[in-house]
Parts: C-alpha cells; structure tokens; sequence
C-alpha cells in the first residue's frame, strides 16, 4: 500500500458525477480532508506535511500550484493545456483538422473572411483557447458571432482574450481517460450533454487508441485528462485538460487513487 502520509484535499459538490476520489483514498488509509475557499484569505489554514494533492474546481486547481506550498499540490500546469500549446503537435490525431486562434474581438470583426478560409459555410465552432474555458465551446452561425454569443460580461470581461475557431466536426461518442506516467490508468464513457458517465471496456478501442496518444504525445502534465471522440472520420483526440480539475465520471477511483499515490509520493 502507498505510504498513508498522501493527503488528498477534496472540494466539495464541484462534479456532476460526486467525488470518484474520496472513498477510494479513505479506503486506501490516505488522509482526505475539505478544501475551503477561506483558506485563501484565512491565515490559519491546514500545515500538511508529505505529499499533497487537490481535486476540485478549475479556479483553484489553477491557483494552487502557484501560491501553495503543498507538493504537488495540483496537477494544473496551466499553459500547456492552452490549445495553441498542444493543437500543432497533436495533429496526427486531432479532431480539428483546420483551426485558427485569434483574439475574440479581431475573430469577431474578420468572421466572415475566417469563416471562409476554413471552408465553413453557415457556422463555425468557437472555444476558447484557455483550459480555464471561461465560455463553455459552442457552434455559431453566421450573422450570429459577437461578444454577446460568446459570453463576454458574464464570466470574463476581456474583449482580446483568444478563441479557437474551427469547422464543425460531428461527434456520436466521447471518453474520458486518466493518464500517469504516460500511460492510460482509468477511464470512462461520458455525455456531454447532461455530463452523464458510461460504462468504458479496458480493452475497447477507445481504450487503446488513448494508450496510443498518451504514449506518443508530449505529456502537459505528469498526470492529465485525455478526452477522446467518435467522429465520421474514427477516434479522434477531442482535448487535454488538467487532471485536479476534472470530472472524472465512472473512472475507477481506487485505481486513480493506487497509481497517483504511488507516482506523487515517491516524488515528494
């Protein structure tokens, strides 16, 4: 068993899916304990020793790593989760064959002629270049693009920040695996609408393309998020994400647990 020092600091009622991790770690004699937003303006917050990991939300998985002392603290290395970071190393396997990365208010001011290069006659998919995904990713329509469709004012208010435009790509399935070490250690189906997990098989070809990509791919991130879809043209790799900071739906919280411990502890 990993060493029972392996603290994990959990916040509460994040994911759709509860907490994978917390019975698990409680199972294998790991210390799981409550994260508080008061601990960022609280002079007494908890002094944890050994190695210390965080799962919550994305805010805080981002901010940790920089203003914590707790090793490793999160797995959020932010910038290279960026899709202008990873995009052009991973087009063997990437969903967007075409794409382009422009501040939202020249993307919004130029649409036409973009929409155009990319070959995309009535709309366009749009996200935001960040991985702290400040608009959800969406499809819009010509006529349609403006600071207002993309959220502007609501939970970020910089007209500049960068957007990834791109054809629309049709997807029927998608999954979601835990990579450690360059290997795939859990996974699992998921909806995106309704963010609804699914069974996965270990031995599945989604299962086996992701080892594939995780192997191949230069890793952002000791331990990340590799999201995989079902398109007209296979699997395809749909995006990475920061593990601390991702739903984990049905992925099996033991083996996360076991293989994460093991990993953070012997690098403490």
């Amino acid at each position: 068993m990993s060493d029972p020092a392996m603290t994990w600091v959990l916040e509460r009622d994040v994911f759709a899916n509860g907490d994978t991790i917390r019975l698990a770690a409680s199972a294998a004699g790991h210390r799981v304990i409550d994260w508080s937003d008061r601990w960022w303006t609280d002079s007494v917050r908890p002094q944890l020793i050994g190695a210390v990991l965080f799962h919550g939300s994305l805010g805080n998985a981002d901010r940790i790593p920089r203003e914590l002392p707790w090793k490793p603290g999160a797995y959020c290395q932010t910038a290279n989760f960026y899709c202008s970071a990873w995009y052009p190393a991973a087009m063997e396997w990437l969903l967007h064959e075409r794409w382009e990365i422009h501040p939202a208010a020249e993307f919004i001011a130029d649409s036409d002629a973009i929409l155009d290069r990319l070959g995309a006659a009535e709309s366009v998919f749009v996200r935001p270049d960040s991985p702290l995904k400040p608009f959800s990713g969406r499809v819009l329509r010509r006529g349609q693009i403006s600071l207002a469709t993309l959220d502007h004012g609501f939970y970020y208010d910089d007209a500049e920040i960068p957007v990834v435009v791109a054809p629309v790509r049709q997807i029927s399935r998608e999954w979601r695996y835990v990579i450690a070490g360059r290997e795939v250690i859990a996974g699992s189906g998921y909806i995106a609408e309704g963010r609804v997990a699914t069974p996965d098989d270990l031995q599945g070809l989604p299962w086996r393309f992701a080892a594939e990509v995780a192997e191949r791919i230069t890793a952002p991130d000791p331990v990340y998020i590799l999201d995989v879809c079902e398109s007209d043209t296979g699997l395809r790799l749909l995006e990475l994400n920061p593990f601390s900071g991702a739903d984990l739906y049905a992925c099996s919280g033991p083996e996360i647990v076991r293989r994460i411990s093991e990993m953070v502890w012997g690098a403490v």
